[in-house]
């Protein structure tokens, strides 16, 4: 089989390493394996983004290439992946390179296949831009400080949101031990050395393969986000795979990661606690309604003075985020605001707000 063909097969092995967030290139002028654009900042980042071999010790029953699972199992040597990579690379059909792994032989030995891509990359070719490397769970200390040290960002996938979550997945992962402890060093080895994957460390849950709750998945990521630097979380709903232990589990709709995607975001970006986050009575989000505006029903600092609030308060506010909160505080340093307009002109999406907010003392709107 010719290296192309391998990187089709590894390159689709590496779908449940996408979260909902991440889309497989459509391009009718360019169909090559492993090119899938990631969301940054509203803007859309091509990258390679494949496996180094799909050969897994590991039995995660959602997973395509779970060690029970019958089908063509391959691997790509770090050469051959380096030189496909930079081909792309070159061709300007990439920005830059997404590496992953199954567990081959050894997390040892995977590892190191994995390091030696990317050195191969950096001190053979001199590639100087983008790296993002699954770290395997269970991987040594050196081994995680190496691959920190070639790259711009690295992750860890939890998986699961508690320790019996991951145990409804899997059989060969302890999550304290080998996911938890890691997550610790990779942050330990950042506080230590700020050029260690300088773009800071990811995580990833599977939503909807196990019966954990919205509000067991929020409670962890604030665990997280508070005990360490998670850059941010993704999530992946969960999509049966015929021939996996779950190929009769019915799939996660893409409507609960979105709304799971703005509550990560109201922990990690705007200061709220979990327990602000609203959930119905079986732990879960509202589908419907987004979050934020749900949690600030449920607060009594509203509404709040746009040329005095403090900004723990003005990013509580629906329609309100962190640029525009900053910005709001800049302008107001020299002039007071006196109408909607004002604000809708820095970014503030102002029907959403109004409720929430008062100009100079006086309300912009009732509530319904």
């Amino acid at each position: 089989m010719t290296i192309l063909g391998k990187m089709q097969i590894l390159a689709d092995s590496a779908q449940f390493d996408l979260c909902d967030y991440v889309n497989k290139q459509k391009n009718s002028e360019v169909n090559l394996p492993g090119i899938y654009n990631a969301s940054s900042n509203g803007c859309e980042i091509p990258l390679f983004k494949t496996l180094m071999t799909n050969k897994c010790k590991n039995d995660c029953k959602y997973c395509i290439n779970e060690c029970k699972r019958n089908f063509t199992r391959m691997e790509l040597s770090p050469r051959e992946i380096a030189k496909v990579f930079l081909n792309y690379y070159d061709s300007n059909l990439v920005n830059g390179l997404f590496l992953s792994s199954g567990v081959g032989n050894t997390i040892d030995q995977t590892m190191e296949n994995l390091i030696e891509t990317i050195r191969i990359l950096r001190k053979e070719y001199g590639y100087q831009d983008y790296i993002h490397l699954k770290i395997i769970p269970g991987a040594s200390k050196d081994s995680i400080k190496r691959a920190m040290s070639l790259s711009d960002r690295i992750s860890m996938n939890i998986e699961a949101a508690t320790k019996d979550g991951l145990y409804e997945l899997s059989s060969t992962k302890d999550y304290n031990k080998d996911i938890l402890k890691r997550i610790k060093w990779i942050n330990d080895l950042s506080k230590r050395d700020s050029s260690l994957a300088p773009s800071g460390q990811t995580t990833q849950l599977v939503i909807g393969a196990n019966d954990e709750t919205d509000e067991e998945i929020l409670k962890r990521m604030e665990s997280l986000y508070n005990k360490f630097d998670l850059r941010r979380t993704y999530f992946s709903a969960f999509t049966p795979v015929e021939g996996t232990e779950l190929e009769n589990r019915i799939g996660e709709s893409t409507e609960r990661t979105a709304q799971l995607y703005h509550a990560d975001a109201l922990l990690s970006e705007y200061n709220f606690k979990k327990n602000e986050i609203v959930f119905n009575e079986n732990g879960q989000l509202s589908l419907s309604e987004d979050p934020k505006i749900l949690a600030a029903q449920e607060m009594n600092i509203f509404p709040v003075e746009i040329n005095s609030a403090p900004y723990i308060e003005l990013i509580r506010v629906p329609g309100i985020g962190t640029k525009s909160a900053k910005k709001i505080i800049n302008i107001r340093k020299k002039m007071p605001f006196k109408k909607l307009s004002d604000l809708k002109k820095i970014g503030v999406v102002t029907k959403r707000a109004e409720p929430y907010i008062k100009i100079e003392g006086k309300y912009q709107t009732t509530f319904q």
